[in-house]
């Protein structure tokens, strides 16, 4: 059994929109899915830097992207001591993979249309279905989870093979079943690797879009079996949040910790950074 809490971490200003998250010593690194930067949030003494991941010019004017235009950065994961920042696929211009060296500071620019289309294809997923929402890179091979909040309902994680992404072409899709809230069921919006257990979160958001938004009737977390791909649980941790990045934060002997993030789907560029601590009981 697993009871939770929830808790207002840090309540940060020049950010909006927060999609996805990883803490690294004290540095909280953040992206907005309207915005073309990275964010470093110092911890020890509340500073707030941007690095521009897009090579544009004005980093202020680039924190508000237009629906129609933004990357839609979805997806913020780490393998050692590189980040790779992936757009949700939902739309052409949403094809883009940054690989973000923490030491160097070096960026990379990477194209994903290549293996979008062929996952799509080999799962039977169209455009209106397909919406990347967290990704996990294990060194040999990727999962990316789908968030099935369009119409036919596709929620599920791709298995890739492969330590390129670019050029994987070996993949298999498996469809995960998740709460439902007034007959909406909720779906994938991120998940994170601690040991050999992957710890999701999920929205029941009452829309058939991957494109428009629609209210918000619950989140959850959850664990599923990184060697088989089974759901182990899930628990609902709020009735009006959509949190949309998750990322481990501390373990003790009872329990762990999470740092989540919420997307509001409001221009003010201020962001809530949650603690979600679970307990575990014998």
């Amino acid at each position: 059994m697993h009871s939770t809490e929830l808790e207002v971490f840090a309540e940060i200003h020049g950010i909006g929109s927060a999609s996805g998250l990883f803490l690294k010593e004290k540095k909280l690194y953040i992206i907005g899915d309207n915005s073309a930067n990275l964010n470093e949030f110092d911890l020890s003494n509340n500073q707030l830097h941007k690095i521009n991941i897009l090579f544009k010019n004005d980093l202020n004017a680039l924190d508000n992207i237009a629906k129609a235009d933004k990357a839609d950065f979805e997806v913020l994961c780490n393998y050692r001591d590189r980040l790779f920042i992936l757009g949700s696929g939902s739309a052409k211009n949403r094809n883009v993979m940054i690989d973000f060296d923490l030491q160097t500071k070096e960026i990379i620019e990477r194209n994903l249309t290549h293996v979008y289309n062929k996952i799509k294809n080999k799962a039977k997923i169209d455009d209106d279905n397909f919406n990347i929402e967290g990704a996990i890179f294990t060194g040999k091979s990727w999962l990316l989870f789908n968030r099935g909040n369009g119409k036919h309902a596709k929620n599920g994680i791709f298995a890739i093979n492969g330590e390129d992404l670019t050029k994987s072409d070996n993949a298999t899709f498996l469809r995960i079943n998740l709460p439902n809230v007034n007959h909406v069921e909720s779906s994938f919006t991120d998940a994170v690797l601690y040991r050999n257990e992957i710890f999701f979160i999920a929205t029941a958001e009452d829309t058939k879009s991957t494109y428009n938004d629609g209210a918000i009737l619950g989140s959850f977390v959850g664990s599923i079996n990184l060697q088989t791909l089974e759901l182990n649980f899930a628990t609902k941790i709020s009735d009006v949040n959509k949190f949309e990045g998750i990322c481990f934060f501390e373990k003790s002997k009872n329990k762990i910790e999470f740092l989540l993030c919420e997307d509001r789907d409001t221009e003010e560029l201020k962001s809530t950074i949650y603690r979600l601590t679970m307990n575990f009981q014998s």
